[in-house]
């Protein structure tokens, strides 16, 4: 992880002072284990160049975590990429440029705006190219980004989400960092400490004489706080974010998309709960919002007791009025969508007794389940542990409640291996899963599911591909970076057919979230039914 900022130009050599750090030094300090490093790599009154490197020790980043028993904490990439992380971690050896405090002979220079560059990565980043350039280019910069070769010497994606970015414009050095440390979190949609009321002061503060402008400001000050309570504290000081939006309908349509798929299916964190008459949406999680005509913006979707009005937060329309109806109505996100999808085709199955759930995550969609009537068994299956404690307190919080008919079971599966539990199950569900699995995988594993689990009823929901043109996404990219597939709605059906001509099974196929000629709906909802065996 680094950045490289490089100022050109008359008096460029000033800038070093601006730093509050010799260019005949190596700046070179360990602190918590974390060693940071600033070298100038040229110096002159014309041009100063300087590298900032951050080194993490990546046992140090995983050690002491309530994920301590999982070995897959190691396998992230903070220690390599751009990150939260990374500003607290140089935010000590910038901190007279950030403050703006230089030596007495240098309060001048604060002010003055450079002809900057400023290189830094690698990012991860949910984010599309597009939505990128829309972050930084309001602020005079004209932006690059860059990918690495991608040399593998199989089939794994077309295009890598990692990237380094590069900006060029003229900016004050004090603005330049202030920015990318408000917009590099943003990017990188992760915080790694506990978010608090000191980070609206930290919006305030780094975005002074910027952010109001900026026609994404929605989406920063959302990605940046998370959580609704802490978004509305903010509205209530700053005034409604709506109000201060000029969003392109493309741009906006990106950023649901973001959102909607990244935390789509059963293993989206923060997502609002609809359990009867509970409602903590207040501690969920949010990233974008979900009103204005937006792809993927849970921020302020809060799902309330009752049923609120449905729209599709895809193309940010409710009840297909073109998004002009009311800003009070709540819009219903496209996973709460595909949940009501599900719960309705198997509310009117008339035998429902017994249902798994497979990828079930945190149990969200079994703790609907749990609700209608008719179901006696809810096995909700999941590999991962973390996500099945939390499926675990969820459950919990139904012991008791008015109209639960049965109480979701979590185990842990996999569809790689044969489970005999699986067999004979009235209803077997697949949410949001199909695509996270190789397509080479896939007809074994349908081949398990129809020939030896054999459920009565077997229900599939995967993305369509087509419809992504509508959000705006860049060609050949999927909704989520761990997709192995997107499929149209052609390929799909090729795919259903194939699948039932080994299977006893009959199939239909029906659409989610708002249709757009010529390209359908958003998600694709496989029904296989089981055809009665012959007498004959």
């Amino acid at each position: 992880m680094h950045l490289i900022l490089k100022a050109s130009g008359a008096d460029a050599g000033v800038v070093s002072h601006l730093l509050a750090k010799n260019p005949l030094n190596i700046y070179d300090r360990v602190d918590k284990g974390v060693r940071v490093r600033m070298v100038y790599t040229t110096t002159t009154e014309s041009e100063t160049e300087v590298l900032i490197h951050a080194e993490p020790d990546p046992v140090d980043l995983v050690r002491g975590t309530p994920d301590g028993y999982d070995i897959t904490q190691y396998i992230n990439d903070r220690e390599f990429v751009t990150s939260s992380l990374f500003c607290s971690y140089i935010r000590g050896a910038l901190g007279t440029a950030l403050n703006g405090k230089p030596m007495e002979d240098y309060v001048q220079w604060v002010g003055h705006a450079f002809e900057l560059e400023l290189t830094f990565g690698p990012v991860a980043s949910d984010l599309p190219d597009r939505v990128v350039e829309e972050l930084f280019s309001p602020l005079g910069y004209a932006v690059s980004v860059e990918r690495g070769e991608l040399s593998y010497s199989f089939d794994l994606k077309n295009k890598s989400t990692v990237r380094h970015i590069i900006l060029r414009g003229r900016n004050t050095v004090q603005h330049a960092l202030r920015q990318l440390f408000l917009l590099i979190p943003v990017l990188d949609n992760y915080k790694h400490y506990f978010i608090s009321e000191d980070e609206i002061d930290k919006i305030k503060r780094y975005g002074e004489g910027w952010l109001d402008a900026h026609p994404l400001k929605e989406l920063i000050v959302k990605r940046t706080l998370r959580f609704a309570e802490l978004i509305r504290q903010y509205e209530r000081q700053e005034g409604a974010l709506s109000a201060s939006l000029g969003q392109e309908r493309g741009i906006s349509q990106v950023l649901d998309t973001v959102i909607q798929e990244n935390k789509a299916g059963h293993q989206e964190e923060g997502e609002q709960e609809h359990l009867g008459s509970e409602s903590d949406s207040d501690e969920k999680q949010l990233n974008a919002d979900s009103r204005g005509p937006g792809e993927g913006t849970d921020a302020d979707t809060e799902i309330e007791d009752g049923d609120p009005k449905i729209a599709d937060v895809d193309t940010g329309t409710a009840g297909g009025d073109g998004g002009q109806s009311e800003q009070s109505e709540p819009l219903v996100r496209l996973n709460e969508l595909r949940y009501r999808a599900i719960t309705d085709v198997i509310a009117a199955l008339p035998v429902k007794r017994k249902i798994v759930d497979m990828g079930a995550g945190e149990g969200k969609l079994s703790a609907r389940l749990a609700y209608i009537p008719g179901v006696e068994a809810i096995l909700a299956v999941e590999p991962s542990g973390q996500s099945r404690l939390r499926a675990m307190e969820r459950f919990a919080k139904l012991e008791g409640r008015s109209g639960v008919v049965a109480m979701p079971e979590p185990i842990i599966g996999s569809l790689f291996y044969f489970d005999e539990q699986m067999q004979n199950q009235d209803v077997m569900i697949l949410c949001e899963v199909v695509e996270h699995i190789e397509e080479y995988r896939l007809n074994g594993i349908m081949d398990t599911i129809m020939n030896d689990y054999q459920p009565e009823v077997l229900l599939v929901t995967t993305p369509n591909k087509e419809y992504n043109e509508v959000y705006a996404m860049e060609q050949e990219s999927f909704r989520h970076h761990d997709h192995r597939f997107e499929w149209t709605r052609a390929e799909l059906a090729s795919r259903c057919e194939e699948w039932t001509q080994h299977g006893n099974y009959g199939y239909e196929i029906k659409g989610i979230g708002e249709h757009v000629e010529g390209y359908g709906q958003p998600t694709q909802l496989v029904i296989f039914e089981r055809r009665k065996e012959s007498l004959s």
